[in-house]
């Protein structure tokens, strides 16, 4: 691999080796770095980085939508994929255990889910094997009147064919090639809240003191002044720790330049203030991150996946639905929060069952589980009169003819 070659010092033996994964070379060299090259992007991820609700917002939905795996069903029908010849198994492989040769899936996801948060896109390199996440802040989109989309150009220096890109991007409203960030509508918040903490920083940095004035009743030279100055820093220097006794004479007086009032420095309702705002703008119910008891969890821990976790997984469904050509569904079985779900929709396909409408392997199929023979006849409903000859297929069994006897 050409990025690994640079690594260990080796010379690459083909430079369209590089794209197999431009990020490599990107993570080998710049690990831990920021690098962005747009503004906006710079803000939210030092948000993400700075802020400890953003940082917990963004985590929880990345991991929980990580963790929710793809059923991948049969080849859709009278729909064209951009590649095709792609076998089942392989999608499945790609999709839900190794995507390429150096992450796991969920390391894959949840890198893609972060980029969706926080950039507003998801760009995935498809290279005819495996799929390599291309970091949204690096992607450029260069278009095209004719032909829509003309490329795509990572890093300024790699490009690609629309078909070789799966695009995956957040709503937006003034942009038909670009996803908005969830945290946008939030921009202001957070920047008021970042103020909030660096303020309560330098006022303590500063040993909890406000500004100052010396007063005194004579007028003063500069030379005077500046050297008063200097003994007063040197004698008290709150950033130090020096608090030696001071000695004012000359009619000299010291004044606070503003009145403090330490509850107002808390900023606490402020801070819960902007931090549900920031909370809504990212979908997270605050009552997850406050606690409380489980009867308030539970449906607002449903919501939360309803409302947010599945509408991205979704997205990135019906995205490599397009690109592949097969049916996708999200497998949300093994997600507590939605059991109730499961429920109410194990009692709708028993109705449906009972009533005739499907047979018990159709609801069987439409929940995921295996068939069973013998379940492939619809069921007659018990309250139509003679409608079954068998009492196990339901309805009422036919009343025999009487014999010439009884006659």
């Amino acid at each position: 691999m050409a990025w690994y070659d640079r690594l260990i010092g080796r010379t690459p033996k083909d430079d369209a080796d590089e794209k197999l994964n431009p990020s490599q070379f990107l993570i080998a060299n710049d690990e831990g770095g920021t690098l962005s090259s747009r503004e906006v992007v710079t803000n939210y991820r030092n948000a993400y980085e700075q802020l400890e609700v953003v940082n917990r917002a963004v985590n929880m939905i990345v991991d929980d939508a990580a963790d929710i795996p793809f059923d991948v069903g049969e080849a859709l029908q009278g729909q064209t994929s951009v590649f095709k010849n792609i076998r089942r198994t392989k999608v499945d492989l790609l999709l839900n255990k190794e995507p390429n040769p150096y992450q796991d899936i969920n390391t894959f996801k949840r890198n893609l889910i972060i980029d969706l948060l926080l950039d507003g896109n998801i760009f995935i390199y498809f290279d005819g094997a495996h799929l390599y996440h291309l970091p949204a802040d690096h992607v450029t989109i260069e278009t095209n009147e004719r032909t829509y989309i003309d490329k795509f150009t990572y890093d300024h220096s790699i490009d690609y064919s629309p078909n070789e890109i799966i695009h995956i991007k957040e709503n937006s409203f003034d942009s038909i090639y670009r996803g908005v960030p969830r945290l946008k509508p939030a921009y202001r918040t957070m920047q008021l809240l970042g103020s909030m903490r660096r303020f309560q920083d330098n006022f303590f940095k500063n040993g909890a003191v406000p500004g100052l004035v010396l007063k005194s009743p004579n007028t003063l030279s500069e030379k005077i002044k500046e050297r008063m100055l200097q003994a007063w820093v040197a004698r008290y220097n709150p950033q130090s720790g020096g608090r030696r006794p001071l000695f004012l004479d000359g009619g000299l007086e010291v004044e606070n330049l503003t009145e403090v009032n330490f509850k107002e420095l808390d900023f606490q309702e402020a801070i819960k203030s902007n931090e549900r705002i920031i909370l809504e703008a990212m979908g997270v119910p605050p009552i997850l991150m406050d606690g409380g008891n489980n009867a308030n969890i539970r449906p607002n821990h449903r919501l939360y996946y309803l409302e947010t976790v599945l509408p991205i997984i979704d997205k990135m469904a019906r995205a490599f639905e397009r690109f592949f050509g097969f049916k996708l569904d999200e497998e949300v079985s093994g997600i507590p929060a939605l059991q109730p779900e499961l429920k109410d929709q194990a009692a709708y396909y028993s109705t449906l069952v009972n009533t005739g409408i499907l047979t018990p392997n159709e609801a069987r199929e439409a929940l995921r589980l295996e068939k069973i023979d013998g379940f492939d006849t619809p069921r007659v409903p018990a309250n139509i009169a003679g409608s079954a000859a068998n009492p196990e297929e339901g309805g009422r069994p036919q009343e025999a003819s009487p014999t010439e006897e009884e006659l």
